[in-house]
Formats: C-alpha cells, sequence, structure tokens
C-alpha cells in the first residue's frame, strides 16, 4: 500500500533560498518542455517525453538562455532531479489528457505555469536522499531539520519538497507492507453517514457532529487582507503606468508591503485548509475505526456546487474530501463502505414502514409519515436508511463469493490505488428494503486487510 506523510521542514534562509530556486527550475523547465512539445506537434511531428529531455540535456549547459550574466550555466547550482522530473510529469499530463477525450469526458490539455499562480514544488529521487530520525539529508542543501519523524516503515519511493504559505513540507511516499498498514478497529459497528451543512456528519445512533467550517469563521478577515492587497497591487500598476489588465510578460514592481500582504493572505488561507483538513482526518478515522461497515451518499457536488446559496457552506465542509479519505483509509481498517446511489431517496424513505415522502422539500428538516405516524429528523432518518443498505451489504458479503481484488480508488499518497475489492450485491441477501432497486444499484468496496 502506497501510503505519503508530510513533515514540515525547519529551514534555514539559505536552505529556503535554495528551496525557492529548486521550484522556480521546475517551473521553468516544465515551460520549456510544453512550449517545444506544442512546436513539434503543430510542425506535425509526435514529441515525446524521453525525447524532449534528451534534447534539453544537450542544451542546458550551453544555450545563452540558461546561462547567467557571466556566462555560467547556473543548473549546475540546482540537482538534476528538480530539472528531470517535470518531463515525467508533461508525460503523465498529456496521458491523462488523451485518455480522458478518449473517453468522452471533459478534457483539458497541460497549461504553461506562472510564478505565484502555480505551487512551488521540486522532485527528489529516493537514491538521492536520505532521513535520520527528525532530520532528512538532501542534495545540494545537507541536512535540514524536520518537525516529527518519518511514521511509515517500508521502502521509500521518492519524495518532493513544496511550499504552503511560507512553509516549506517534505512530502516522503512510501510502500508500507499491509501488515504494517493494517490498523486494528476498535469496534464492530455498522452505521449510516449522512452529509449535510447543517451538520457535517449524521450518524445512524442520532449523533450530529457539527463541521468547523473554518471559511465562515475566516471570512471576515479573508475579505480585509484580500482587499489590502488588491490596494497593493493597484498602487503597483499605476506606477508602472499600467490601467486594466496587465500585459502578458509584464512584471510590476513588487514592494516589501505587498510581499508582507501577499503572505499574510497566504497564511489565513492555509490556517483554514488545516483546521478542514485536521477535522476531515479526524472523522474518517473514527468512522472506519468503529465500525466494519458504513454506507454513505454517492453525491454529486460538482452539481450541488451550482447552488449559488450552498455552494460555499458545502465547499466548506469538503463532502468530496470526506468520501476520498473513506475510501482509502477503509482498506487500513477492513471496513466495508458501502456506496449508495446519488438517487437514492434516504431522506424521503420513512425508516420505520419505507413509506416514500414525495412532497419532502429541501427546508424541511423534520416530517411525520402519512402512512405510520413516525415522526423523523430528516438527517437521522436519511442516516439509519443508509445503515440499513450498509447491513445488507454485509449480508451479501457473508452469502456471495468475494470478486477479485481491484482497485479501491483514492489513496492517501494520491498516485496509486489501494487494494480492494468489490461484493456483487444481492437483492434477496438483503433482507427487507425499501422496494426501490437501491440495492442492487449500491456499490459496495470492501477491504480485503483485517
Amino acid at each position: 500500500m502506497l501510503l505519503a506523510h508530510r513533515i514540515r521542514i525547519d529551514a534555514s534562509a539559505a536552505q529556503r533560498d535554495y528551496f525557492a530556486r529548486a521550484a522556480g527550475t521546475a517551473r521553468r523547465v516544465w515551460n520549456w518542455a510544453l512550449a517545444e512539445w506544442q512546436r513539434q506537434a503543430a510542425l506535425g511531428h509526435q514529441p515525446n517525453a524521453l525525447a524532449l529531455k534528451k534534447q534539453f540535456n544537450a542544451i542546458k549547459y550551453q544555450d545563452p538562455a540558461w546561462l547567467d550574466a557571466d556566462g555560467n550555466p547556473w543548473l549546475r547550482t540546482i540537482h538534476r532531479d528538480a530539472h528531470a522530473q517535470p518531463f515525467a510529469n508533461l508525460a503523465r499530463a498529456w496521458r491523462r489528457y488523451f485518455e480522458q477525450r478518449r473517453a468522452g469526458g471533459k478534457a483539458h490539455p497541460p497549461r504553461f505555469k506562472k510564478k505565484g499562480r502555480c505551487p512551488d514544488v521540486f522532485y527528489v529521487a529516493n537514491d538521492k536522499f536520505r532521513l535520520e530520525g527528525m532530520s532528512a539529508v538532501l542534495p545540494k542543501v545537507g541536512r535540514v531539520a524536520l518537525r516529527e519523524a518519518l511514521r511509515w516503515p517500508g521502502r521509500i519511493l521518492g519524495a518532493s519538497v513544496s511550499r504552503e504559505a511560507g512553509n516549506w513540507f517534505l512530502s516522503v511516499q512510501v510502500e508500507v507492507p499491509e501488515q504494517a498498514a493494517g490498523r486494528r478497529r476498535s469496534g464492530d459497528g455498522v452505521t449510516g453517514v449522512d452529509l449535510g451543512v447543517t451538520s457535517a456528519a449524521t450518524l445512524a445512533s442520532g449523533e450530529k457532529i457539527a463541521a468547523p467550517r473554518p471559511l465562515k469563521g475566516a471570512l471576515r478577515r479573508l475579505r480585509i487582507r484580500s482587499r489590502r492587497l488588491s490596494r497593493k497591487l493597484e498602487r503597483a500598476k499605476a506606477a508602472a503606468g499600467i490601467k486594466g489588465r496587465v500585459p502578458k510578460g509584464t512584471r510590476l514592481p513588487v514592494s516589501k508591503n505587498r510581499t508582507k500582504g501577499a503572505l499574510a493572505l497566504a497564511r489565513l488561507q492555509a490556517r483554514i485548509a488545516r483546521v478542514r483538513r485536521d477535522f476531515t482526518h479526524k472523522l474518517t478515522t473514527r468512522l472506519c475505526r468503529e465500525n466494519q461497515a458504513v454506507a454513505i451518499e454517492d453525491l454529486h457536488v460538482k452539481g450541488m456546487l451550482a447552488n449559488a446559496r450552498l455552494s460555499r457552506a458545502i465547499a466548506d465542509v469538503g463532502f468530496y474530501e470526506i468520501r476520498r479519505q473513506l475510501l482509502y483509509k477503509a482498506a487500513r481498517y477492513g471496513t466495508c463502505i458501502v456506496l449508495a446511489d446519488r438517487w437514492y431517496p434516504s431522506s424521503r424513505l420513512c425508516s420505520a414502514c419505507d413509506t416514500r415522502n414525495g412532497t419532502l422539500a429541501l427546508g424541511e428538516r423534520a416530517w411525520t409519515c402519512a402512512n405510520c405516524g413516525a415522526h423523523h429528523d430528516r438527517d437521522v432518518n436519511a442516516a439509519i436508511n443508509l445503515q440499513r443498505l450498509a447491513t445488507g451489504a454485509l449480508a451479501a458479503r457473508t452469502a456471495l463469493p468475494e470478486a477479485s481484488p481491484a482497485a479501491t480508488p483514492g489513496t492517501a499518497a494520491g498516485i496509486d490505488p489501494a487494494a480492494g475489492g468489490k461484493v456483487t450485491p444481492a437483492r434477496h441477501e438483503h433482507g427487507q428494503q425499501d422496494g426501490s432497486g437501491q440495492e442492487e444499484d449500491a456499490e459496495h468496496v470492501c477491504s480485503p486487510l483485517r
């Protein structure tokens, strides 16, 4: 199983300077490779990343565009991994683009990277660095202090150094043996989870877990800092005699106040992301640790974000990230994840008599069944219906042979899938259901790990 550990680096001023130059080198090499790829494609050739890399290696120490003011090749001061990996990344981006086009989906070709508009990151191969407790020895900069030691045992596949709001992080990708990656559950419950805006997660037990909603709490400060930075930018444009949009290729003078304003805004945005990430990790870990089966809805998050009134609140909770983390953590805890079809009427079905309330509006948070008279909290009722699907999935899992191991979408490293499997559900094995056919539409993602 592939896992990644992101560790903050306590870097010195000289090390931060090198990291910034290495990230800039990776960005510039990407732009060169993309421009050359497009040029060759326009001439009717079939470019490939390996040929572009050989072409670049032949000129990188000689071409005047890659020499400093004294005529020396400045790329010699940057480790080669920083300007070699962009070619592999570009090949992967083009391959993904053509695969999406063949599949008939929306596809976007690779784009040029602009300083300040893209993440600052560069790659380090696994044989070019080593970890020693709470420190790492990186090429060109030597030993750097880390905030914590690597938590995963296993074979290190590579690492990347990235910047977030002025802080640098080392993200190490590790191939962890399944025995070491597996975690023991503290309980064997079965639950359904209804995701929402008022409560981030409502469990079938009736417990409602509120989201911190960090964006809502920091929105006023975010607007203030954004306005301050915008005023500094307008002042820089006025000093340069520019009105309207900045012409392409024009660099505005950078003042210290504008740099400090941009850093203050970035730090606030990073804090918002950290609070949301911390809540999501704790919630998903708890659900997988305490349950052998968890049912969630396959929400169409992109379509939900089209609602102008709810889009900010939905994005502040992070529905899709909760699902993504549940899927890869289920493989570690041996938890069965049931993805209910997005058209499943979990809120409209009476969990007591299976009667469907077709007139239930979005604003009605509680309703009474006209058939049996049961009074339901909308979110709790939906979680109970999802719990019944999870119970049926476990019954089908024990009654039917499991399919061959397949890929479970989504991993902590975000690159390769974790091992998993799918169980084919059967209607008669699920017991009493709602009669809507949902038990045949649900996707059951169950991990073979114990």
